[in-house]
């Protein structure tokens, strides 16, 4: 029961975090999109204040949005205000990241092959890395830097390589992805919490007491935005990189994820600019031949080449069982007899070898060619046996 009751709770925070990050993502690119894509108001509109407006149609009917210079005259009796998003985003995140890879640390953060590190130590290297890397950020954020927005994505894309590189000496292949992405989502929450609130709780008291209020706090919120929307793409592609092993597994790993959120920033790039009038489809041309480009690069080229050097090595069928035996039924059973789980995951049940057969293409991909699988190599499958397994599943029908 207690796997179960893991499961649930998983499944109860996954679903909330995925809610709330849709949420807040859809209000990034809305807003980013708003304020590119505002006009020049009409002279009676200027005079109340109004620095651009737009028309939009929707659900029926006709929506006109007016962004004022400062703020109006008055405040309104109702103000929307949007932040939760962000907060129930980071929270639930927090609280997923610390189920997953700190109670399930043995599974999920630890890698044996990589650290002999203790569950407790990789805990405590993990938070601090986290809370390290936002201060990093936060401070280059309160420099002259900040001004300059290519040579601010240079250093911290810069920096971010360096943090990639040296969580991935100890931690999973998979956790150290996780905690790119739990960085990044800490200092976009961060941005929300500590910067753009309050430069909007500043302009709505200044103007309730029938003060002008400073731009500057504004403009430090709007450029904190522009951050965190650039760092949307990258952060989806993470939450879903989960499901692609090729790309976290692969022996340069770290450096995918690098390349990757290089990409996915300079194909936001291109629809910013296009919400500014700007169409410039080279810039999404040259992103979407670079995604293939990576995918090429990290193709498992070598695995196709030892094929035929595999297929030679003759493995009984005995052999073949005690290696999935060892390494895989514990978890891939109707009853698992790990803690972890308590169903199959993914449906896959490994308790005799026609079922092995049956998944032939999924244990030679994960096992053998990625292989990420045993998770977390709890088993310390050795790569002699990974050659022996994919050697008998090649010379299956």
């Amino acid at each position: 029961m207690s796997s179960y009751f893991f499961e649930v709770v998983h499944l109860i925070l996954r679903y909330f975090h995925v809610i709330a990050g849709i949420a807040w993502i859809g209000a990034s690119f809305y807003f980013i999109w708003l304020d590119n894509n505002l006009q020049e108001p009409p002279q009676w509109k200027k005079d109340k204040g109004i620095k651009g407006d737009l028309w939009a149609v929707h659900g029926g009917g006709f929506y006109e949005v007016a962004k004022y210079k400062l703020g109006p005259e008055e405040m309104p009796t109702t103000l929307h205000w949007f932040k939760w998003e962000a907060y129930t985003t980071w929270i639930t995140g927090a609280l997923l990241l610390t189920l997953l890879y700190y109670v399930g640390a043995d599974a999920y953060l630890l890698d044996a092959s990589k650290s002999t590190m203790s569950a407790a130590a990789a805990i405590a290297a993990s938070i601090a890395s986290i809370v390290i890397g936002f201060l990093v950020y936060e401070g280059l954020c309160r420099t002259p830097l900040v001004e300059n927005g290519r040579g601010f994505a240079v250093v911290t894309v810069a920096l971010l390589a360096i943090w990639t590189w040296g969580l991935d000496l100890f931690l999973a292949d998979r956790a150290a992805y996780i905690h790119v992405g739990a960085l990044i989502g800490t200092c976009m929450a961060a941005n929300v919490f500590t910067t753009i609130i309050p430069g909007q709780r500043y302009m709505v008291n200044e103007i309730a007491q029938g003060r002008t209020p400073d731009s500057a706090p504004g403009l430090k919120g709007k450029q904190r935005s522009v951050h965190n929307n650039y760092a949307t793409l990258p952060v989806i592609f993470i939450m879903l990189s989960n499901h692609f092993p090729f790309t976290y597994a692969h022996p340069f790993g770290w450096l995918v994820l690098v390349a990757l959120f290089i990409n996915g920033m300079w194909i936001r790039h291109y629809f910013n600019l296009k919400h500014q009038g700007q169409h410039k489809p080279s810039v999404l041309i040259g992103g979407l031949i670079a995604f293939f480009a990576i995918m090429l690069a990290i193709a498992p080229w070598s695995s196709l080449a030892n094929q035929d050097a595999t297929v030679q090595i003759h493995v009984s069928d005995e052999q073949a069982w005690n290696i999935v035996q060892t390494h895989c039924t514990e978890c891939h059973a109707t009853t698992p007899s790990s803690e972890l789980f308590s169903a199959a995951p993914a449906g896959f049940v490994l308790e005799d070898l026609a079922q092995v057969r049956a998944a032939k293409t999924q244990v030679l991909q994960r096992a053998v060619t990625v292989g990420d699988m045993p998770l977390g190599n709890m088993t310390q499958m050795t790569g002699e046996e990974r050659a022996q397994l994919g050697a008998w599943l090649a010379g299956q029908p």
